[in-house]
Order: structure tokens, then C-alpha cells, then sequence
């Protein structure tokens, strides 16, 4: 008996015990629910600041392509006109430098092509820098300046000022270009071909037809660029009678030593006056009396015409004729009768012409 009391008070001793053990035990396996439980919710909150952060992202990228999209929608407009301007100045650019080359290459053509048959002792060139400027110091008269394209240096400057100051035209060339006109080989970028003669004032040609109490009969030469039909034409103004001969200062042939030539000394008495602008010439012209026609095979045959009076015959450029501004200015348009096979005469030639058909109806 006394064993069986032992018994139950063993069995009441480990009954707290053992329930203690249960109790730690459910209180263990609850702890680690519990941080099971807080770390699944942990992780929860973190995938969904996740997800937010890159719903974030995704709205803010889009609305930052929105906004450059209409900031390039804007910007576009400017953009197209920008290159627009930009091509139509380029297109401008090399249409501009291409005329200003074939203007070059025709007025050294014609530079060329008298000056080819002068020697290199022709006075009526000179070349390097000092020779030029005294020779604008001491007034003579200067048809044609050239200059080294490019060429900044001081004295050139001075040099061009002084053209510019005395009305003489200015014309760009290669250094290439330069050397070919060359006779001495030491151009210094400057060469400058002098007037054989001296102009006259339009004055002097009034003052001609006075004194031989004639109505004025002036030339007026739209641009001859040919040094012999320029000479042939003043050769053929004296013996015609005419008072004298008017020629533009720009793309036109001036006095050189080859027009004297073909003129074969008729320039020593015919009066040559070089004028800025031949249109605006016409026109004051016309307000002191006189009237003007043209040579141009589409007008009226000249012998239906009346050319008399104080009268101002017009010759335009070899193969360009009249220009379209001077034909405008002139009363009236006269042609030539052609009865052969070839429709066209040289610019000297059809000056002739006219100038005996007025010569005839003043005389008739």
C-alpha cells in the first residue's frame, strides 16, 4: 500500500512537469507560427511595394514620353522651317557662286581674247601693287581692276577703296588666272588695265552736235564686249557723223589699245562716254529731246521707219542683243532686211547698217 502512495505522489510530481513540457511545447510551435505568420506578411508587404514601385516607374516613363512627344510636335514646325531656310540658302549659295563663276569665266573670255593679241609692253597694263596705286593717285583713268580673289592684305584694301572711290569696276580672279594675264610674273595680286584714252562727259557730246547745228545722233552700246567691234563701231560713228558713243562701266569692253587699233584712229576724234546704268541713261536722255531705237530682227524693217530727228541708235551684245530692261526704254524697235540664208549679222556690222539708214533719211 505504502508502494502505491509513493506511486501517486511520483505521478502527482511529474503531472506539472509534464504539462509544463505540453504547455512550452504548444508555446514554441506558436512562436514559430508567429514568425512564420509575420514573415509571409513581411514579405507580402514588400512584394507589394514592389509592384507599386514599378506601377510607379511605368506611369512616370509614359508620362515622360508623353511629354517629349509633344515637346517634339512642338518643336517640329521650327524645325522643318529651320531646314528649309537652311536648304534654300544652300540652294541660293551654289546658285549664286555658279553664276558668279561663269560671269568670271565670260569676262576673262573677253579679257582674254584681246589681250591675247597685245604684247607685253602695252602701256595700257600695269601690274603690282605700287605701279597701281600711283596709278589711281595720279588720275588716270582705270577700265578694269584685278584682283586676287581672297586677298585681304592692307595694301590690296587700299587699293580697292581707291577703285571704288574713282567708279572703276572690280573684278575676282584666281591666282591661276592672274599668272596667265601676267607679263611681268610678279602681278602681286593686282593688275590694272588702264583707259588708252580718255572719256568723254556727256556734255561734250551736246556740245558736238551744237557746234556742227545738227540734231544729237548718239551710240549707245548695250554691252559690246568684243574689243574690234567696239573699235569697228567708233570707227563707223565718225564716218556717219555721229556726235559720239555711249558704253556701260560694268561687262562691257572699255578703251584699250586694241579698240584704238580697229577704230583705226577714229577714237582720237569720236567722244566715248562711260555711263553706270544705260537704261537710266535713256531715260534722261529722253527728258533733254531725244528718242531711241533698237536693233532687233523681230522689229519693224527700218526703211518703214522714221529716223530722223535727234535720235539715239541702240546696239545690244554679241549674241545677247538688247537687254530687256534697255528694249523696254527704247520708242521703237528697228530690224534689218535679210534676204540670204544666215539671219544674223555682227553687232559692228548691223551698227553700220542702221547708222547709214539714219545717215540717208537725214540726208533725203
Amino acid at each position: 500500500m505504502q508502494e502505491h502512495r509513493q506511486a501517486a505522489r511520483e505521478e502527482q510530481r511529474k503531472g506539472p512537469q509534464d504539462k509544463k513540457k505540453r504547455s512550452g511545447a504548444f508555446g514554441a510551435q506558436g512562436a514559430f507560427r508567429g514568425q512564420k505568420a509575420k514573415k509571409n506578411a513581411g514579405a507580402g508587404i514588400e512584394e507589394r511595394i514592389t509592384e507599386a514601385g514599378a506601377a510607379i516607374r511605368e506611369r512616370t516613363e509614359k508620362a515622360l514620353r508623353a511629354k517629349e512627344g509633344r515637346r517634339k510636335n512642338d518643336r517640329e514646325p521650327f524645325s522643318r522651317e529651320r531646314g528649309e531656310r537652311a536648304e534654300r540658302k544652300e540652294r541660293t549659295g551654289r546658285f549664286e557662286k555658279k553664276e558668279r563663276t561663269e560671269r568670271a569665266e565670260r569676262t576673262e573670255q573677253t579679257d582674254f581674247s584681246f589681250n591675247s593679241e597685245q604684247t607685253g609692253a602695252d602701256e595700257s597694263r600695269i601690274e603690282g601693287r605700287n605701279a597701281v596705286t600711283e596709278a589711281f593717285r595720279s588720275g588716270r583713268t582705270v577700265d578694269r581692276l584685278y584682283v586676287l580673289e581672297g586677298c585681304q592684305d592692307g595694301a590690296v584694301l587700299t587699293i580697292k577703296r581707291m577703285a571704288a572711290k574713282a567708279g572703276t569696276p572690280i573684278k575676282y580672279l584666281s591666282r591661276q588666272r592672274l599668272d596667265q594675264m601676267s607679263a611681268t610674273g610678279s602681278h602681286q595680286g593686282v593688275i590694272a588695265v588702264l583707259a588708252a584714252y580718255h572719256y568723254a562727259e556727256m556734255e561734250d557730246l551736246f556740245a558736238r552736235a551744237r557746234e556742227r547745228g545738227e540734231d544729237p545722233f548718239f551710240i549707245i552700246l548695250d554691252n559690246i564686249e568684243d574689243p574690234h567691234n567696239l573699235g569697228a563701231i567708233i570707227r563707223t560713228a565718225n564716218v556717219a557723223g555721229a556726235h559720239g558713243v555711249i558704253i556701260p562701266k560694268d561687262r562691257a569692253c572699255g578703251l584699250t589699245a586694241v579698240v584704238a587699233k580697229a577704230s583705226a584712229g577714229a577714237i582720237n576724234y569720236t567722244p566715248v562716254v562711260k555711263v553706270t546704268n544705260i537704261a537710266s541713261t535713256i531715260e534722261e536722255l529722253k527728258e533733254r529731246g531725244l528718242w531711241f531705237v533698237c536693233a532687233d530682227m523681230d522689229g519693224t524693217p527700218m526703211t518703214r521707219l522714221n529716223l530722223t530727228g535727234p535720235i539715239g541708235l541702240v546696239i545690244g551684245a554679241e549674241g545677247n542683243g538688247v537687254s530687256r530692261l534697255v528694249r523696254e526704254r527704247c520708242d521703237t524697235i528697228a530690224s534689218i532686211p535679210m534676204r540670204g540664208e544666215i539671219n544674223s549679222l555682227n553687232a559692228s556690222v548691223a551698227a553700220g547698217v542702221l547708222m547709214y539708214e539714219i545717215v540717208r533719211q537725214r540726208l533725203g
